[in-house]
């Protein structure tokens, strides 16, 4: 998981500004927290950190960015606690809470994958900022979704309930720390973390005044089953398979006929759904080599990137993988078998069936079946944002052009569904926009321009009324700045002027 706001790298430049914000008076000691009583919750902890003084525990993901990451944290009141809203439910959850110059804002982060652990490097990035800030590990600690196989409750607390009951328990610790509540509250998410949001703006349109979803992994149940069909027609049959050592010339075929469709050579497909591509085109004309594809491997490579149907009903499944992302189909058709987060949705929750073989694995009628076993758990379709709109809230959405993980296609079929429940006018600018990063991978990554702030544009959104028009986005070799690129409010891309450098984004325009 990946969130897009700011870098590690630049934690020491935010320390400086949150230096000169008012620091509140506390009506709470840190340790005293210990004591509060909140309901179905067990405070497990509540300890003041010195400056510098945070290290991951042990088990914690991204370990190695221990000393680099968290050396520039400012001192802060750290706050574990345990929820039960059910009788099955162990929602582990953390609070952290500026000792000083707390911004008097709350800024929630999501999760990647199945989750299972607190984001602490996205809630470092939040404290930095001078937020109060949480995590939570959706109620389990375990990798991959092995949690679900006879814990329904458990499953209800990863597709939705960890999150709302986190916002809330947050909020209220957060209150008897500062002896106020927070002023305004984020959500702050990409892949799951995506999902997460865009589920907290469909059914809690309370909890928060803005929020990022980046990449949703939604509908998680059609992500899942896409993922063992583009595995299938890869891995099912030896001769289909396609060696990872085929990618870098499959997608330098694929930009080479695409990269100038919109005017521009600049190693960059700005817009797949403009490019034509017919693998056939790198078909071998005898044998198999390096440099070519067989007729299998061409077979494979159509439906690797073509959307995945009902072949009786015609129904759109999912998207699939978009023209540009080859670089990264291995995540999904380099094998063995599946990846975990599809695979382990229909072995664990819909067939419930450790010992199930995805290559039985039926397009046209297990999908609809692991719909029906879902029915609104995960699955973060509800195009009905009215109570969010009414409340004032903001959302954000953004997705790499070149996602290996999640088809970026699939969240413009959201936006438009949103648009079309909701009404396409103006006013839906006001409250609502989605931006494709071209080039851009999965939550970060890839070969185009990828580091933005969503968070200080969502800021200026919800607190000043600055609806974003574009968003500059970098891309770093060996740590310079070598191509800054606007970022455009969908369906709009960026085009160039004409003039100056075309590594410059004050030479682009949104149109």
């Amino acid at each position: 998981m990946h969130l897009r706001s700011i870098s590690f790298a630049s934690l020491a430049v935010l320390l400086t500004a949150v230096l000169f914000s008012p620091t509140p008076a506390h009506a709470a000691t840190c340790e005293s927290l210990a004591a509060l009583a909140l309901p179905d919750s067990t405070i497990t902890m509540a300890q003041s950190v010195a400056a510098g003084a945070f290290s991951l525990p042990a088990t914690g993901r991204g370990a190695a960015q221990r000393n680099a990451a968290f050396k520039e944290l400012p001192a802060f009141c750290r706050v574990a606690a345990t929820l039960k809203p059910s009788s099955d439910s162990d929602i582990k959850i953390e609070v952290w809470l500026p000792a000083s110059n707390w911004n008097g804002k709350f800024q929630a982060v999501g999760n990647g994958g199945w989750a299972g652990t607190i984001s602490y490097p996205a809630m470092a990035q939040a404290l930095v900022r001078g937020y109060a800030t949480s995590s939570t590990d959706t109620g389990h600690s375990t990798p991959g979704g092995s949690f679900a196989l006879g814990h329904p409750e458990k499953l209800i607390d990863f597709g939705y309930r960890s999150e709302h009951e986190m916002s809330v328990k947050a909020k209220s610790i957060i209150a008897a720390f500062y002896g106020n509540g927070p002023r305004l509250s984020y959500w702050n998410g990409c892949s799951t973390g995506g999902r997460q949001g865009l589920r907290e703006a469909q059914s809690y349109a309370n909890d928060f005044d803005g929020i990022i979803a980046g990449a949703p992994a939604n509908p998680r149940t059609r992500l899942a089953g896409w993922g063992i069909y583009a595995a299938q027609a890869v891995l099912k049959e030896k001769a289909s398979y396609i060696p990872t050592s085929k990618y870098p010339m499959i997608h330098q075929a694929v930009v080479g006929a695409c990269d100038a469709n919109d005017g521009l050579k600049d190693g960059l497909i700005d817009d797949p759904t403009r490019c034509k591509f017919d693998f056939k085109t790198i078909e071998c004309k005898g044998e198999d080599t390096a440099s070519c594809l067989t007729a299998p491997q061409v077979v494979a490579a159509k439906k690797l990137t073509s959307p995945a149907m009902n072949s009786k009903t015609g129904e759109l499944i999912y998207p699939g993988f978009s023209l540009g992302a080859e670089l990264g189909w291995g995540i999904q058709a380099a094998g063995p078998e599946p990846g975990a987060n599809g695979f382990d949705q229909y072995k664990y929750v819909v067939f419930k069936d450790p010992n199930w073989d995805w290559r039985t694995f039926n397009l046209d009628t297990d999908v609809g079946l692991a719909d029906k076993i879902d029915n609104g758990t995960i699955n973060a379709i509800n195009p009905d944002l009215g109570a969010f709109q009414k409340h004032g809230g903001k959302l954000l959405m953004y997705h790499g052009w070149s996602d290996p993980n999640v088809p970026p296609e699939s969240t413009i079929n959201y936006y438009k569904s949103v648009l079309d429940k909701m009404g396409s006018g103006p006013k839906s600018s006001e409250w609502l926009r989605l931006f494709m990063v071209p080039g851009m991978g999965h939550c970060g990554g890839g070969e185009g321009p990828n580091t933005f702030d969503m968070v200080t544009m969502l800021e200026e959104w919800v607190e000043k009324g600055k609806a974003p028009e574009q968003i500059v986005a970098t891309r770093r070799t060996n740590g310079q700045v070598d191509r800054t690129r606007p970022l455009c409010p969908y369906p709009q891309t960026a085009k160039y002027k004409g003039t100056g450098s075309t590594d410059d984004a004050a030479n682009f325009v949104c149109r």
